[in-house]
């Protein structure tokens, strides 16, 4: 985002390990956590350190099994 626009964001969101770099420069950061092996893939594996680091930034972690009430709407398909 830097790059293109010269500012860094002030609202990011991510899911995985990979995510970090961009969640640091956010003034507001959330994580989605993969944790509901039942309604949707649970790859916390791939998400450990995010998840670490969420918690030692005080960013919003949003836990799939406990936050979501839908993940997949009835009727759709890929």
């Amino acid at each position: 985002m830097f790059a293109r626009t010269g500012r860094l964001p002030l609202f990011a969101g991510g899911n995985a390990d990979v995510d970090i770099e961009m969640l640091e420069t956010a003034r507001f950061a959330f994580l989605v956590n993969h944790d509901d092996a039942y309604r949707e893939y649970a790859y916390t594996e791939a998400g450990e350190a995010s998840l670490a680091k969420a918690i030692e930034r005080g960013w919003t972690v949003i836990s799939m099994k406990d936050d979501w009430t839908t993940v997949f709407a009835s009727g759709i398909t890929a």
